[in-house]
């Protein structure tokens, strides 16, 4: 017990000195190694209120592609819905332009095992690392209070579209918001673009779609009848 309370503690004490180093300058950490160290902590869960101290004023844009990412990839049945839920609240708060993430007591102590929190950006790492080295701030005048907002907006209707039941269909809005979420971190004008581009992508998909189901569905009935 001694053993493992020395291993947390030295295990909290490398992030927080990481984080205060990096905060010290004027650039902030890779959100990739941010990720890489809170996986590594030896606590077997993690509480949301320590994803919130953890990312500070970077928290809209950290959380959101946490919970937005895993969607690009095929997920089980109903998956998409519970990763929305998350990303609902998170996009609502940024597109009333809240400086400050609220989240109710009951869900700032909820906590989601490390295990599961490695496995849903394991695989992710090494894309985040590559695309990083791409991120820049440029184009700024699409952020701010008008800017932020408007991807809020956004990210609140695709959040949406990832609880409808459509085979494959939370891929392109998972997708669009990680763009987003990229780009609020790094004040990334060209990822904000992309993030607009898959965005109007994701509308029209889902617009083809429901449109053809609309078809099928007239098509049936009026076999029947």
């Amino acid at each position: 017990m001694k053993k493992q309370t020395e291993d947390g503690s030295h295990g909290h004490r490398r992030l927080d000195t990481f984080l205060a180093r990096r905060r010290s300058r004027s650039r902030p950490p890779r959100f990739s190694t941010v990720l890489r160290l809170l996986g590594e902590e030896p606590d077997e869960r993690i509480t949301f209120i320590k994803l919130i101290e953890t990312f500070g004023d970077r928290v809209f844009g950290a959380l959101m592609f946490i919970f937005a990412v895993p969607n690009v990839i095929p997920l089980p049945p109903g998956t998409s819905a519970v990763l929305g839920a998350p990303l609902l609240l998170i996009a609502a708060q940024l597109a009333v332009g809240r400086r400050t993430l609220w989240l109710p007591p009951a869900i700032r102590e909820r906590s989601i095992a490390r295990a599961d929190f490695r496995n849903l950006i394991g695989r992710t790492l090494p894309y985040l690392r590559w695309t990083e080295r791409l991120l820049a701030p440029r184009l700024l005048v699409m952020f701010g209070p008008l800017g932020d907002r408007l991807i809020g907006i956004a990210c609140l209707l695709l959040a949406v579209i990832l609880f409808l039941p459509i085979p494959l269909g939370n891929m392109l809005p998972g997708l669009a918001i990680s763009f987003f979420s990229l780009a609020l971190l790094q004040r990334d004008g060209v990822a904000a673009l992309v993030g607009w581009i898959t965005a109007v992508i994701s509308v029209g998909v889902l617009v083809a779609i429901s449109g053809a189901l609309w078809i099928g569905v007239k098509a049936f009935w009026h076999a029947l009848f």
